[in-house]
This record gives C-alpha cells, sequence and structure tokens, in this order.
C-alpha cells in the first residue's frame, strides 16, 4: 500500500491532487485540517524561511482546499446581486470581486470571492460550505449552481517573484493583469486560469487548473520557479502574511452568524471592517434593511489593528528574569483589551512581524475606543501571572507594498 492509500486509510481524510508533491516535501510532517484536506502548516521545520519567501520571493502554496461553487444560467448574475453585499452588476467578465454575505439580520455568513468567468456564468470562493444556501436561495430562478470545490485544483503564487515566474510558464504575460482580474492562459498547453488576488497582502496570483493537471502544473512552477526562490508555503506563514495584510479569517477572527449560539458572537460588515463592500445603491440584497438601519445608527464594534508596544513589554519579561517571550507562529486566542481597567474589546489573532519587526494583533473593539491613536492595556501571561502592556489602534493593513497592485510600466 502506498504512503498516500495508508494516510487516507488512517485518516479518513481527501488529499489534494498536489497531495504526491506536498507530503514528500513536508519535512516537519505537521498538517492541519482544512475543509477536509490535509493542509501542510509548514515544510520545514519552521516557518521561517516560508515566510521570507512569501516577502520577498515566491510562496507557493495548496489552496484547492478552498470551497468553489459555479453559477450559471440567465439569472446568475440577479441571483449573486441578492446574495452578497458588492454590486455584481458593475463586474466585468474576467473581474474578481471580494465580497461577504450575509443572513437577514445583517450579519456575516461568509467572505469570500465572485470571479465573473463570462457573461452568465461565475464562480464563487469560500472558506465554509454554502452550496445548500446558494441552492435554496436560487429556487425558481434560472440558473444552475454546481460544487466545483473536487473538479478545479488551485495553487496561490506569493511574492515579489510571482509575475517573473508566471511569465516564463505562461504563453500570455502577466504584465497587464490587473490585480483583482483574471485571465485564461496555457501552461506548456495545459489550460490554465489566472487571477490576481491572494491571500497575503502581496503581489500574487492564484492558478486554477484541472485536477488531472495539477501535478504536472505543481513541476513546471517549481522547476521554472528556482532561479527566482519558489519555496513551497504553509499555513504557518501564510497566517502571518495575512494578518500583516489586515486580512479576516473565519473562525478566528469573526464567527458565521449560521453556527454562532449567542447574538453577540454575530458580527455585520461594518463591526468587521467591510463598510467598503456594502453597497446600499443597489437594488435588494439580503441583510440590506437590516445594514441601512445600522449605518443609520452607527456600530457598537469597530475591527482594527493594534500594535503591542515593546519596552513595557519587554520590561515584564525581564522583570523576572526572562527574555521577552514573542510567539514562535502567529496565534489564534481571544485576548483582552482594556482602557483603564474597563475591558473594551479584545485581539483575535496576532503575530509577531519579522519583516515590520513589530508586535500586532487584530482586534474587535467598542467603537467609542476604536479610533486611530487610542492607547489601551493589551493582556498577557508571564509566569502564571496577568499582565497588562500598552497597546495602540493603529492603521490597517499594516503592511501594503505599493507591489500588490501596480503593474510593470
Amino acid at each position: 500500500m502506498s504512503y498516500k492509500n495508508k494516510f487516507t486509510a488512517h485518516t479518513q481524510l481527501k488529499m489534494s491532487p498536489f497531495f504526491e508533491r506536498t507530503s514528500k516535501l513536508n519535512e516537519s510532517q505537521e498538517w492541519r485540517r482544512w475543509a477536509g484536506y490535509l493542509a501542510a502548516t509548514s515544510y520545514e521545520l519552521t516557518h521561517e524561511n516560508e515566510y521570507f519567501a512569501i516577502r520577498t520571493k515566491a510562496g507557493l502554496l495548496d489552496i484547492t482546499p478552498l470551497k468553489k461553487y459555479i453559477v450559471k444560467g440567465p439569472e446568475s448574475q440577479r441571483l449573486l446581486d441578492q446574495l452578497v453585499t458588492r454590486n455584481i452588476a458593475i463586474c466585468k467578465v474576467g473581474q474578481v470581486m471580494y465580497t461577504p454575505w450575509c443572513d437577514e439580520h445583517g450579519k456575516v455568513i461568509d467572505d469570500g470571492t465572485v470571479q465573473r468567468l463570462s457573461e452568465n456564468k461565475f464562480r464563487i470562493t469560500s472558506a465554509e460550505p454554502n452550496l445548500e444556501w446558494i441552492q435554496s436561495n436560487a429556487v425558481g430562478m434560472d440558473v444552475i449552481v454546481k460544487d466545483d470545490s473536487f473538479t478545479t485544483a488551485a495553487l496561490a503564487l506569493q511574492g515579489p517573484n510571482s509575475r517573473a515566474i508566471l511569465n516564463s510558464i505562461s504563453s500570455k504575460t502577466l504584465d497587464s493583469l490587473k490585480f483583482f482580474w483574471m485571465m485564461e492562459t496555457t501552461f506548456d498547453n495545459i489550460p490554465v486560469s489566472i487571477s490576481r488576488t491572494g491571500y497575503t497582502g502581496d503581489l500574487g496570483y492564484e492558478i486554477w487548473m484541472n485536477p488531472n493537471d495539477a501535478l504536472t502544473v505543481w513541476d513546471l512552477l517549481i522547476d521554472k520557479g528556482k532561479p527566482f526562490g519558489i519555496t513551497p508555503t504553509g499555513l504557518h506563514a501564510l497566517d502571518v502574511a495575512r494578518i500583516e495584510a489586515g486580512l479576516i479569517l473565519l473562525d478566528v477572527d469573526y464567527i458565521s452568524s449560521r453556527h454562532a449560539i449567542i447574538e453577540s458572537r454575530k458580527s455585520s460588515p461594518y463591526e468587521l471592517g467591510l463598510g467598503w463592500t456594502v453597497k446600499m445603491k443597489k437594488a435588494n440584497f439580503i441583510g440590506k434593511s437590516s445594514l441601512l438601519k445600522e449605518l443609520d445608527r452607527g456600530s457598537r464594534w469597530s475591527y482594527v489593528g493594534v500594535e503591542i508596544e515593546w519596552t513595557e513589554f519587554e520590561k515584564h519579561y525581564r522583570d523576572v528574569g526572562l527574555a521577552p517571550g514573542l510567539p514562535h507562529t502567529a496565534w489564534r486566542t481571544s485576548t483582552p483589551l482594556y482602557f483603564q481597567n474597563e475591558q473594551v474589546g479584545y485581539a483575535t489573532s496576532g503575530t509577531w512581524s519579522p519583516l515590520l519587526k513589530r508586535y500586532i494583533a487584530l482586534a474587535h473593539l467598542k467603537s467609542k475606543y476604536a479610533k486611530e491613536g487610542s492607547e489601551l492595556m493589551f493582556e498577557l501571561k508571564v509566569e502564571h501571572f496577568r499582565k497588562l502592556t500598552k497597546a495602540t489602534v493603529v492603521k490597517t493593513p499594516f503592511f501594503d507594498p505599493e507591489r500588490k497592485r501596480s503593474c510593470p510600466k
């Protein structure tokens, strides 16, 4: 029995079409469950090299576990306009839109992208299963909704060298492909779609293909990418990069309104810093009336970036004779934030940024305390004792390079 078959028999987990390659490259043999798949947390024993590949060279990530749905038919645009907060009517063929979608109370169910593949055909990507919800809202409409999760494989190539690598393989140049647009091309006669999207806040692309072509595409990228420093990259490095980019993560930074047990666990797009995605001028969409009321009265909560200041943080450790205890990986635990001994919010995920040399976190704050520059206190434990250290509300994204959006002249 092969290694792959043994793994499948013992875990009952799905294997990505790239698993034949990723399983052999994974020195750490650390894996995480992602949407029913095994996903590498890091390929090397630590994730530092993979993180710096994203920021200085190119990181290659298997993103096949993303949920993917095709919506096609004469009323596909109408359906999507009702489902999501963005204005799909202005989404052109070849364009990609990031968007949340809400329940009838204006609370976020999930977030993802909508790709307009043709006039009446779209692909939705999401973190969680949404097929039944889309289908139930499509009843009576002239549309076909199908699960594309297992019929399309995907890779993300992220980092400053990603364009050069793809240009060395693609039959068409990517030089004019704009941020959040996509194109069709071929790699050695293999048809692929490439979108200029990603989850790292850097120059990057996502490559969509038939699973039967997955290993060939992987091998091409690794071979052609060697001179550019291409590096297989796992979820630990991705987590650091997405926090630097100020990007939210379902079940970590917010809970789907479908799964929240109590009302206070639910969040609206405005409370998640996604107000820019809510287009009130378009026709009715799910949650619009509730979001109009919230817009009028203001949101109780805001989602912000905070920076944990170094001097006080270091002193807490020095006082007990220890070096400062910085996290080795990004953390995903709710951590209280205070203003004058009153808890006014909580951080949901944070990391030491190796590039920025700053200790940063993403946080929910009561809106009154969420103004940029506000000084708060961040809770930490030093040798089992609770301490408070200074933290400041700062602008996100923490890291926002010009190359993310720019095209070569």
